[in-house]
């Protein structure tokens, strides 16, 4: 019967700590609506410089020879004349160089004009938020990884657009809190078994 009560108490105890952790992370700048559902105006820039969701953005200026990495590095740069250069999000990941053969992926605009006329219809935008364990909880990643590890390059600094700027960018390990959503959409916890995360943030 002791042990039982002991067992009882610690959980108490456990459950009162994370509830204590999750108010501390929210009143610091995790909160839900930090960083909300896109506006309109980003998701059309956003679409408008690729051919379809998912596709890796196309460069909106003209070929500069030289290697992309020299302006688009870890952390971005002013370029005079154009801008901010965002810093790339391939940062980490493991197939990814100084030299790596960016174009293969990203592409120069040479031509407005439709090659071909088709009735193909890409997927609409996903601009859905990460999904929360409880309102206080960090929200998770509801993107996959590979290509973008860098989580700075685009939640942080110039290049990072309003909506996923993060409240926090002094804070370099994102995935001690965030995680990616890659399970189903119900979190065991001590909160209670099978508590349905928040939608959104």
């Amino acid at each position: 019967m002791r042990a039982g009560a002991a067992q009882r108490a610690a959980r108490s105890v456990r459950r009162a700590a994370m509830l204590a952790a999750a108010i501390l992370v929210g009143t610091w700048g995790c909160a839900p609506g930090d960083a909300g559902v896109a506006s309109q105006s980003d998701a059309r820039v956003r679409a408008e410089r690729r051919a379809y969701d998912g596709a890796p953005p196309t460069v909106p200026h003209e070929d500069m020879g030289m290697v992309c990495t020299e302006c688009h590095n870890e952390r971005g740069m002013p370029v005079d004349d154009l801008g901010f250069a965002p810093a790339e999000p391939h940062d980490g990941t493991a197939q990814a160089y100084s030299t790596g053969r960016c174009r293969q992926c990203h592409v120069f605009v040479l031509a407005e004009d439709t090659f071909a006329e088709n009735d193909w219809v890409g997927l609409q935008q996903d601009l859905r938020a990460g999904r929360r364990l409880n309102a206080l909880a960090p929200p998770t990643i509801p993107h996959r990884l590979f290509m973008r590890e860098n989580c700075a390059a685009c939640h942080t600094g110039p290049g990072a657009r309003v909506a996923i700027a993060t409240t926090h960018p002094e804070r370099d390990r994102c995935r001690q809190c965030h995680v990616p959503a890659e399970g189903p959409d119900v979190f065991e916890s001590a909160f209670g078994d099978g508590y349905a995360g928040e939608e959104g943030s």
